[in-house]
């Protein structure tokens, strides 16, 4: 059922633990997925399985593409933190800075540092929002810097689930002047060897993988009057990753598609010091103010969250045991995640979405045995 391009000694109950998921019987069972796990550089984990479509006509391969929903934030948080790095930008400094327009409607003092960790009032939008709407880059930028914040900015944190990529997306267009789409490809997946895109390329559109929506959550969390702004207007479509234009779109919080090894790349660089096969992605510096605690560890979503910028700092065991470790999850399952203690950067996706908002089983299960 599943393929070993690499397992090192020692990792030989990751590997069962992974082939297991595919033996399950509840709605955890995998349809597809991949695992990969690096350590000071070198591969100690590759392994994939299972097939790309519900009509289990199409075996997942080692080029097999997903849609990794919010483990993308993650990425796009390496590509703000290495223009902090190189002095581009500032976690204190207001995005009006690089962003004139975004100064309006009582946004002037917001910094990036409160829009990398959530704390911006700008987790929905205000104004009525389609599904349609979410694939014209200038209409959506525009709307987010018309509009008034939804709730003080700085008061409190909520998982800005779409909003994020936007945000963060354009103020790396008005700073480097590329597309976020441009500039990942450029400073963050072609350095690495990565294969992570945001928007699939069209001569890839054969690697991706079909998405299999969530069952209804169990255990719904209920949302407060500043948290439902993430999931209204629109409301979130899971098959929607299903379709072309959304592939090929750049929705930067949440449609990076990339294999478990080129997600795993990018956290082995960050386990690393910032350096993967004698390239330095970011200075240990950058890592470091990527990776300090921004604000109180509550989320009004996803409850306890210590946020950094862009990252999420290891708690309840989302990423094993150490408090060192740092990653991002994804709406349905997969993730990425670095611990520098042990130089280890892990990444698991999957296409069977699960149900649960916070802590997919087969994600933390996976998690913890790759600390070890």
């Amino acid at each position: 059922m599943i393929t070993e391009i690499t397992v090192a000694d020692g990792a030989e109950r990751l590997r069962d633990q992974f082939a297991a998921h595919f033996e399950r019987t509840d709605e955890f069972q995998e349809l597809g997925a991949g695992l990969a796990v690096y350590r000071n550089g070198a591969k100690l984990v590759d392994l994939f399985g299972g097939y790309m479509d519900t009509a289990r006509e199409k075996p997942w391969r080692a080029t097999t593409l997903v849609n990794i929903w919010s483990a993308s934030k993650g990425v796009m948080a390496l590509a703000i933190a290495q223009l902090v790095d190189k002095n581009i930008l500032s976690y204190d400094a207001p995005v009006s800075t690089w962003w004139p327009d975004f100064a309006q409607n009582g946004k002037r003092a917001i910094t990036l540092a409160q829009v990398m960790s959530h704390r911006a009032g700008l987790n929905g939008f205000a104004e009525p929002t389609a599904p349609e709407d979410l694939y014209d880059w200038d209409l959506i930028t525009d709307r987010l810097a018309r509009q008034a914040p939804l709730w003080p900015p700085g008061s409190t944190a909520s998982y800005h689930g779409m909003t994020f990529g936007w945000l963060t997306g354009e103020i790396i267009r008005r700073s480097t002047g590329q597309t976020p789409r441009d500039y990942i490809r450029q400073h963050v997946a072609e350095p690495l060897g990565a294969d992570l895109h945001l928007g699939v390329p069209p001569e890839r559109i054969d690697d991706v993988a079909d998405i299999v929506p969530p069952l209804p959550d169990h255990s719904p969390v209920q949302l407060n009057e500043i948290a439902r702004f993430t999931v209204e207007n629109p409301t979130p479509n899971a098959a929607a990753a299903n379709e072309s234009k959304w592939r090929f779109a750049q929705i930067p919080a949440v449609n990076i598609h990339a294999t478990a090894d080129g997600l795993a790349r990018v956290y082995g660089a960050l386990a690393n010091g910032g350096v993967f096969e004698d390239r330095e992605l970011i200075s240990r510096n950058g890592i470091s103010a990527m990776i300090t605690p921004r604000g109180e560890p509550m989320d009004e979503m996803l409850g306890p969250r210590q946020w950094a910028a862009g990252v999420a700092l290891n708690s309840g065991g989302l990423y094993g045991d150490s408090p060192e470790a740092f990653g991002h999850s994804g709406w349905g399952g997969s993730f990425g995640f670095a611990d520098p203690r042990t130089s280890r950067g892990v990444a698991y996706v999957v296409n069977r979405m699960g149900s649960a908002l916070n802590g997919d089983p087969r994600a933390r299960t996976l998690a913890a045995l790759a600390e070890q």
